[in-house]
């Protein structure tokens, strides 16, 4: 997708009425936190025929996660379905700055709303469940071996190559066929679970981390333990930073 495709295509979205495409990043981010969040719920608590599944389960529900709504609303919104896309697309002059603001908080509610039905779902097996970190580890995200250092580091690294890869398969695949850049995402965002989700969980989004760790400090959950604020700002800076070197290389070599 070169830069002129880009702009054919911001004025195709630009057809939909600003609170269409708000609705549409909703719902697509609701979507991605409850595919993504509901295999770690899955995989991980008590009484869940899928406990066992492992970190393949993971990395294949966040890579679905995140190319389906793609798919489906790639084409009204942009599918941003993150608040560091919408602010690095914004920085590369690719995206209004009057329209940041709607499109993040449009984010942020499919994101508590994604979190509030992976609990409903799996409310009987979250009562089961006596592990404060297999609690938390359902909605957000933490550094393995306790290192802010590392938990920036990760994320950052993470979401520039989430972001690069996905604008590099979409100029690349996503071209001569919607159903080959669909595809390319999903592995994309698999790989990189698979690979760099490791350390902390590889939130690569600040909505998909920060709405859910808020549902889980509003929530009555017994066991559940505390939400970790004091390191909350690293999977939102860290994403917005990385997001904004990845999209900078991507739009480096777009043509």
């Amino acid at each position: 997708m070169n830069k002129q495709d880009e702009c054919s295509r911001g004025r195709e979205i630009m057809e939909y009425s600003l609170w269409m495409r708000v609705l549409a990043e909703c719902i697509g981010t609701a979507m991605l936190v409850l595919f993504g969040c509901g295999s770690i719920a899955a995989a991980n608590l008590k009484g869940s025929k899928a406990k066992g599944a492992g970190w393949l389960n993971v990395s294949l529900g966040f890579g679905v996660a995140i190319g389906l709504p793609v798919m489906i609303f790639g084409g009204v919104s942009g599918a941003h379905l993150n608040p560091a896309i919408t602010l690095a697309l914004a920085v590369y002059g690719q995206f209004k700055w009057a329209e940041v603001l709607p499109y993040i908080l449009g984010q942020l509610v499919g994101a508590f709303i994604g979190a509030a039905v992976v609990y409903f779902m799996y409310y009987p097996y979250f009562r089961k469940e006596e592990d404060p970190a297999t609690i938390f580890g359902v909605f957000a995200t933490n550094d393995a071996n306790e290192s802010k250092l590392n938990y920036f580091v990760s994320e950052f690294f993470a979401t520039m190559m989430l972001v690069l890869g996905i604008f590099g398969s979409l100029n690349m695949a996503g071209k001569t066929s919607k159903a080959a850049g669909f595809i390319m995402i999903v592995a994309l965002v698999a790989a990189l679970i698979a690979a760099m989700g490791g350390p902390t969980g590889a939130a690569m989004n600040p909505a998909r981390d920060l709405m859910p760790r808020l549902f889980h400090q509003m929530v009555p959950i017994a066991h559940k333990g505390g939400s970790r604020w004091g390191e909350a700002w690293i999977p939102v800076i860290a994403p917005i930073c990385g997001a904004i070197c990845g999209y900078g290389i991507y739009f480096l070599f777009a043509r």
